[in-house]
């Protein structure tokens, strides 16, 4: 890491303002699995709306990231934005700010004037979505949701943690949706007429409308834009778990950082492009096997009195997601062209 993140968060709102072009001004906070790839994706299409890569992961200094994530120094990320052609909204997404007990206030301090974009889900069906995206990204190691679901306290004191794992936090699966002291964070620091609320199941109902709220928050023309469109692709798994844990292994991920710093850009890029190829052809889409039906019960009855307050917080009731009858929205309508 160039630096540490508690000096990256500082040196957010100390440096020159002549080092971007235009920086961002509204950001995607997450919750992960919640749809958010797919907003991005929309919000990148429209004509007044600049979106760089997602996941850049540069505010939340409290992130204890792995030794294969690179985190930007502040000079590297704003560059991200130097592509930014006259836009009205400039915005980044990156899903673990929300779970983060810092980066609300690191955003503040970075841009006291930026939106926030929040999209929630249904707790039962996102921890489970999230334990099969952390099973095909490597960060999981166990191979049943309800093994790493009792492993949780293990993993807080650095046990049973996978060598590919590269976010130990979040395998404290309960503690990722709790969502109303997240939201709350939010509402507190920037005010409720800043911060927009996604449901995910307004999201996959109706896609093009919840597209259209978020423009009209966002400030930016929401007639005449085509309603968006994608293909959804379900879950992923690996062809080759020797070859993922090759490519994600933390020594040859620091290696690929340390080489950043030491080839012109041009090379690094053709260089990562070729790799992206490889982890692409070691791709395939699985049947995701439905969540077993007691511990589908076990978690809404644990999770009841969160959304009971998550509820209260939003002004709307969502406790049909704690009913023994609540089923998973089918599909996010139109969406995702790859995983969140």
């Amino acid at each position: 890491m160039p630096e540490s993140s508690e000096e990256l968060s500082g040196n957010a709102t100390r440096s020159n303002s002549s080092l971007w072009k235009k920086k961002p001004d509204f950001f995607i906070v997450g919750a992960p699995k919640c749809g958010t790839t797919a907003l991005a994706e929309y919000l990148g299409r429209h004509p007044d709306i600049y979106m760089p890569r997602k996941e850049m992961h540069f505010f939340g200094s409290d992130l204890k990231f792995g030794r294969n994530f690179y985190r930007r120094d502040v000079e590297t990320y704003l560059t991200e934005f130097n592509q930014w052609n006259g836009q009205a909204r400039v915005g980044e997404a990156s899903v673990w700010y929300l779970f983060s007990e810092r980066a609300a206030a690191e955003i503040k301090e970075f841009n006291p004037e930026a939106s926030i974009i929040i999209l929630l889900r249904d707790p039962v069906s996102m921890l489970y979505s999230l334990y099969y995206q952390f099973l095909f990204d490597g960060n999981e190691c166990l191979p049943t949701f309800e093994e790493a679901l009792a492993a949780e306290a293990d993993r807080r004191e650095g046990r049973r943690i996978g060598r590919l794992t590269y976010l130990v936090q979040a395998l404290d699966y309960r503690s990722t949706v709790s969502f109303s002291g997240q939201v709350r964070r939010y509402f507190d620091l920037f005010g409720r007429e800043r911060v927009h609320v996604i449901i995910y199941d307004d999201l996959a109902a109706n896609t093009a409308n919840a597209y259209a709220e978020t423009l009209d928050f966002l400030g930016v023309a929401s007639d005449s834009v085509d309603s968006p469109v994608g293909e959804a692709t379900g879950s992923m798994t690996v062809v080759s778990p020797f070859l993922r844990a090759i490519l994600n292994d933390p020594i040859v991920r620091g290696a690929a950082i340390g080489l950043r710093r030491c080839v012109p850009r041009p090379i690094f890029t053709a260089i990562k492009a070729t790799g992206l190829q490889i982890c692409a052809l070691n791709v395939r889409p699985i049947k995701r096997p439905s969540m077993l039906a007691d511990t589908r019960l076990a978690l809404q009855r644990e999770f009841a009195p969160e959304v009971e307050r998550l509820s209260s917080l939003l002004g709307r009731d969502l406790t049909h997601w704690s009913k023994s009858e609540c089923a998973p929205a089918q599909s996010l309508a139109a969406s995702q062209s790859r995983l969140d």
